[in-house]
């Protein structure tokens, strides 16, 4: 992971407060990175600090909030659009709750993403990279999870159709779909699949485990190298792609 060097680099992560953002956020200030992060709460600045970054409070889904947080930024040469949202949104519940998460999570998830994509764009040079963070669900699907599985289809087509806006301009886009990470967001929704079936939470996350090519549930440190990789100029020919990150749970 060393041997990439993003010394003199600026890279800003979304959603690094914790989970797969804050290993994102740790392999990239091992490389040497000036960081920048960004999460919707206040624990993002307490991370950065123990990093040597910067940092902003922002709900991505507000062009205001996105600006501020970039406000300063006078180059950004790797965007990790990380912030997601994963909540249970049921088409079998007509419940104004189930309405409003399912709004929610595509407003986080999809529209977030492209504020600030887009807000970042003018700081961003030629060799630039953007990567994503879609999901398995990106190519799978889960009942009860149809807005996130939504938004991470969406993030799969944004990121086609962004290689393909920005190539001319020398700045390439792809996507990483993690598959099962210890997570407190992904152990949560683990036990809402359990409560519903009826099962142990134990006994299903073994079973998932046991279904992956590599046996072993991944840690968020575990997925920073995929993002290195595809930021750095090892990727340099590497542009709308989509890259399974999950012990080989799902045969892409």
């Amino acid at each position: 992971m060393n041997a990439i060097d993003f010394t003199g680099r600026t890279v800003v992560i979304t959603g690094s407060s914790r989970g797969i953002g804050l290993g994102i956020a740790e392999g990239f200030s091992r490389a040497g990175a000036r960081l920048h992060l960004i999460a919707n709460d206040t624990a993002v600045h307490d991370r950065a600090a123990a990093l040597g970054a910067t940092s902003a409070e922002a709900d991505i889904s507000i062009k205001a909030d996105v600006v501020d947080a970039l406000k300063g930024l006078e180059r950004i040469d790797v965007l990790i659009n990380n912030a997601g949202l994963e909540l249970m949104t049921p088409v079998t519940d007509s419940s104004d709750t189930v309405s409003d998460a399912f709004r929610r999570v595509i407003d986080i998830n999809v529209t977030g993403t492209a504020l600030v994509t887009a807000a970042a764009l003018d700081r961003m040079p030629r060799g630039g990279a953007i990567v994503n963070t879609a999901s398995i669900w990106a190519r799978v699907a889960e009942p009860g999870f149809g807005a996130y599985v939504a938004s991470k289809h969406a993030i799969i087509g944004l990121t086609k159709t962004w290689a393909r806006e920005l190539g001319p301009r020398g700045i390439r886009v792809n996507a990483i779909c993690p598959g099962w990470v210890r997570t407190e967001a992904s152990m949560r929704s683990l036990g809402r699949i359990a409560a519903d079936a009826g099962r142990d939470e134990a006994e299903l996350l073994n079973e998932i485990v046991a279904g992956q090519a590599l046996p072993g549930l991944m840690e968020p440190p575990d997925m920073a190298a995929t993002y290195l990789f595809l930021a750095s100029a090892l990727a340099a020919n590497i542009t709308g792609q989509s890259l399974g990150v999950d012990r080989g749970e799902v045969p892409w």
